[in-house]
């Protein structure tokens, strides 16, 4: 079918079959599909949807328009899991060997920042030397021998959806959920996974803010992941503060190293860590059933396990040897180190996440164009929390600046951010919901 036929299909509300669907896909890698016809068939889903069907289609075809990643020998349920983004959420960087030291294989393949959100890749490359893009036989070998790699993805990866988002992104078509799902979900196919879980996070700091739309994509994304042949479950998470006590790179870096040697864990940052690494033990057989994940999980932290293997990755990537004993060695460290005060005391009532990571921004921790080199030392610590009570003498947080100019940007934007009264505001649990199992059609 010729591509226009395709395009009209959708744009009158027909279902596409999924050789049509893989057809248009293949198109977009032969040349035969060009760039306007990609932007009309996307704007005719805005409009029209996909059915689940389709949305799994499309995804499929996304996954097998590049390379597929096999497993061959490895004796380990391989897993993974996505996050929709937030600010000072390092998870990624203590699941990964959680779940490594627990038995499982974890390819994770993670992105740089977008927007006011934090990449993991931007974090771990403040750590000198780690590659975050290393070659296939590092990063197999890697995940072969540590249990765990977080790297970049490579060009081979679904390299469809790489074409359809751009022209999404100049389209005014980023927003379609079944495209969004089928953008997350075809790089994860590729990945050969046995099991995923997804952190759909809802809240100021959150790309979905309000907590229907954030369910509704959680719902979708879990349907047609399994859909598609991945066990896949996800929580909803909260995303109205700060989850790590800091944002930046190099301070999460360090929050993460002070969580997997108990040095120090933030409430709100262990409770989803251990919820999704249950999850997932759970999910791939490791686990008999969430509690007995979460003790697994609880073991390998205590243990120093998990530790032991976030440091052989980093040397293995490239990175320093004695990471986890020399942490204050190894780590860039801004020359400007100092607090924002509030005006006056009070207990913090609400929080503009989203305002937090646009000051990291600010410093020149994230990327205004995407060709902006970011500066991996600057950033926020100490951050107050929702329910936390402060003198008038006490930090909002310490800002970490190359300059007076940033530090002054930066203040003012934590300033504007928090809120605070006398009244004690009600204790929130950092997961929202569980959602194990979903089958619907995508709207």
């Amino acid at each position: 079918m010729l591509p226009q036929e395709v395009i009209a299909r959708k744009r009158d509300g027909l279902t596409l079959s999924a050789g049509e669907i893989r057809d248009f896909v293949t198109g977009f890698a032969d040349g035969t599909v060009g760039d306007a016809q990609i932007a009309a068939f996307a704007m005719a889903v805005i409009f029209r949807g996909l059915a689940r069907e389709e949305t799994v289609a499309l995804t499929e075809a996304m996954r097998d328009s590049g390379a597929v990643m096999a497993w061959p020998g490895l004796d380990k349920p391989v897993v993974d899991k996505h996050s929709t983004g937030g600010i000072g959420d390092n998870v990624s960087l203590m699941l990964a060997p959680i779940l490594a030291a627990c038995g499982a294989a974890v390819p994770m393949i993670s992105g740089r920042g977008l927007g006011h959100t934090g990449g993991t890749l931007d974090k771990l490359e403040a750590i000198p030397g780690y590659r975050v893009v290393p070659d296939n036989a590092t990063s197999r070998r890697t995940v072969s021998e540590v249990g765990c790699a977080i790297v970049g993805p490579t060009a081979e990866l679904a390299p469809a959806d790489g074409r359809f988002y751009r022209v999404r992104d100049v389209t005014a078509t980023v927003e379609s959920v079944p495209l969004i799902v089928a953008s997350i979900l075809s790089k994860k196919l590729a990945e050969g996974l046995s099991a995923l879980v997804l952190d759909v996070k809802t809240g100021s700091g959150a790309f979905m803010v309000e907590e229907a739309a954030a369910r509704d994509l959680a719902e979708q994304l879990t349907s047609v992941a399994n859909g598609a042949g991945l066990k896949t479950r996800a929580l909803l998470t909260r995303m109205d503060q700060a989850l790590a006590p800091c944002a930046g790179n190099a301070v999460e870096v360090k929050n993460a190293i002070d969580f997997l040697t108990g040095a120090h864990r933030d409430k709100r940052l262990e409770a989803v860590t251990l919820a999704l690494a249950a999850e997932l033990l759970t999910l791939c057989g490791l686990a008999g059933d969430i509690d007995a994940g979460r003790a697994m999980a609880n073991r390998a932290l205590d243990g120093g396990a998990a530790a032991e293997r976030f440091g052989r990755m980093v040397a293995a990537l490239g990175g320093p040897t004695d990471l986890i004993e020399r942490v204050g060695d190894h780590l860039p460290r801004a020359p400007l180190l100092r607090p924002v005060a509030a005006a006056g005391g009070g207990v913090v009532q609400t929080v503009d996440a989203r305002a937090l990571g646009l000051a990291v921004v600010e410093l020149g921790g994230g990327r205004r164009l995407p060709e902006d080199r970011i500066d991996p030392a600057v950033g926020l610590s100490a951050l107050a929390a929702i329910g936390q009570r402060l003198a008038p003498d006490e930090p909002l947080a310490l800002v970490h600046a190359r300059d007076e100019a940033g530090f002054e940007r930066a203040a003012a934007r934590v300033r504007a951010a928090y809120r605070l009264a006398e009244a004690v505001p009600p204790a929130l649990p950092p997961v929202l919901e569980h959602i194990r199992a979903w089958c619907r059609k995508v709207a």
